[in-house]
């Protein structure tokens, strides 16, 4: 008895890739894994161009395509849940349009599976193509989110990963608004093998992902898997303190030795400046913590579908 994977394909205007990802996997699933049965999952983000179309042609002559049309773009990580709570399968895949995750790592992904792995995912090994400044940051952001979270992420590692039904009811059973999906992968645990591959540029169009949205991710998955932030801000709040106290005292002595021909404004002016500097940078970022809080107690639905099938 054959086996099934649901192959879950978040696509934002993603036209021109739509046939071209589906060709890859027909040919990946007729050469090398003639045992497993797919399910192609494409979930439409909301798209202004001919993605929807593309689809629906493709699922015409094919009943192994399905899509879900969401009614509006809630986000890469809304559509991943999307998929992985609509689709019933025996394994899932998550995995780009762009062609920059290879379908043809799916097989070494399910023979990690057939070794006793939970799942498997890809490992990026360079960033050639890549804006160095953008494979600066990214880099530095592993660094840091390691050091500052108990969930440690995988530098390089990709959303592309094939995964048992276990690992994918894990992750439907998180049901927090704020997704940084990185994280919530290694968060749930279970035994994982990442295979390491080089960097692949996208085939057509240009990504969705600005590098102020990915500054913007960045700060998120930090903030969703660390409380770092606030230890910090209440250490800099502590050391502000002691400063601050510490030139009042040398400002006192000061005047009363030698004299203050000024009258101490310019350095009391300097002191309020730095604190209120210090206690609007702190209350910034606990404002990011209790809108989190607010997002959550919410409980809107993370996504919205106009149509299924």
């Amino acid at each position: 008895m054959s086996q099934s994977v649901a192959i879950i394909i978040p696509c934002h205007n993603e036209f021109e890739n739509v046939p071209l990802i589906y060709q890859a996997l027909k040919k990946t699933f007729q050469t090398d894994l003639p045992q497993l049965e797919p399910q192609i999952w494409y979930v439409n983000d909301g798209s202004t161009d001919n993605t929807l179309a593309q689809v629906q042609h493709l699922q015409e002559n094919d009943a192994q395509v399905h899509y879900i049309d969401l009614s509006r773009s809630f986000g890469k990580e809304a559509a991943m849940y999307a998929g992985l709570v609509t689709a019933k399968a025996d394994y899932y895949a998550v995995m780009d349009a762009d062609l920059q995750d290879p379908p043809a790592m799916l097989p070494d992904m399910y023979a990690a599976l057939q070794e006793g792995y939970d799942m498997a995912g890809a490992q990026r090994t360079d960033r050639s193509g890549e804006a160095r400044l953008r494979s600066f940051f990214s880099n530095l952001f592993y660094k840091f989110i390691n050091r500052v979270s108990q969930t440690q992420i995988v530098s390089g590692a990709r959303d592309f990963r094939l995964m048992t039904r276990q690992v994918a009811d894990a992750i439907v059973h998180m049901t927090e608004r704020n997704r940084f999906s990185k994280g919530l992968f290694s968060w749930v645990g279970f035994k994982t093998k990442y295979l390491p591959y080089q960097n692949i540029e996208r085939q057509h169009g240009e990504t969705s992902w600005s590098f102020t949205g990915l500054l913007r991710y960045a700060i998120d998955g930090i903030i969703d898997f660390s409380d770092a932030p606030l230890t910090f801000v209440s250490m800099v709040g502590i050391i502000s303190f002691l400063g601050a106290f510490a030139a009042l005292v040398f400002i006192v002595i000061r005047a009363a030795l030698y004299g203050d021909p000024t009258a101490g404004w310019p350095s009391m002016v300097s002191i309020f400046l730095m604190i209120g500097g210090i206690q609007l940078f702190a209350l910034g970022i606990v404002g990011r913590y209790i809108g989190r809080i607010y997002i959550e107690t919410k409980q809107r639905p993370i996504f919205i579908a106009r149509k299924i099938k």
